[in-house]
């Protein structure tokens, strides 16, 4: 149960950016001695991959900062996440961590279930995510794509460290943090259909 719970925190980390999971799982497997990653996903660590990772987090975190440019970003994550998503979801469900001391995992490493399920949690994630910032965008001009970025980026931050290192409260943390989003966008439509309405009166 806990290593379902590890690879959905971090799978949907990757729904709301691609690279920070894989980030963060590569440098746990590398710098803490609790976290051992199997040898099928070892590469996640190795120097050329963290520096790889680390160059396309930098461009998309600046990328989804940017109106329009966001939207655009959003459409081409739509492969990419899903697929970082399987990556995590696979390789933190079968890691050694401190939350996850069994001697079999609940997934075996040759099996295809663990990366279509953190393909299809990233990409519900990325889903609502995307259907998310056009509206708060439309709403507010654009003001609020760096806003609501930020607070998507040290979402997937803290999702991936919770996910290794305390996954209930990481799932616990992805069910408020789905919730409050769907509410947001609920109000933001509300303000945009009662916006023309209050200006004619």
């Amino acid at each position: 149960m806990l290593e379902f719970l590890v690879g959905t925190g971090l799978a949907a980390s990757a729904g709301l950016n691609a690279w920070m999971p894989l980030l963060v799982l590569g440098l746990a497997d590398r710098l803490l001695p609790a976290v051992t990653l199997p040898a099928s996903w070892a590469w996640l660590s190795s120097d050329i991959a963290l520096w790889i990772i680390g160059a396309l987090l930098v461009f998309e975190i600046i990328a989804d900062k940017v109106p329009a440019v966001d939207t655009l970003n959003d459409v081409l994550q739509t492969v990419v996440r899903p697929a970082s998503g399987g990556i995590v979801f696979g390789a933190g469900a079968s890691a050694e961590t401190v939350s996850v001391t069994d001697a079999e995992s609940l997934f075996s490493d040759s099996s295809w279930v663990p990366i279509l399920t953190g393909m299809a949690i990233a990409l519900a994630v990325h889903g609502v995510k995307a259907a998310f910032r056009p509206v708060a965008n439309a709403a507010t001009g654009g003001i609020a794509a760096p806003v609501v970025s930020t607070v998507e980026d040290v979402s997937a931050l803290l999702l991936a460290v919770l996910a290794i290192v305390v996954p209930v409260l990481a799932a616990l943390a992805l069910v408020a943090g789905v919730a409050a989003m769907v509410v947001a966008i609920r109000r933001f439509r509300g303000r945009r259909r009662a916006g023309p309405a209050d200006g004619t009166t």
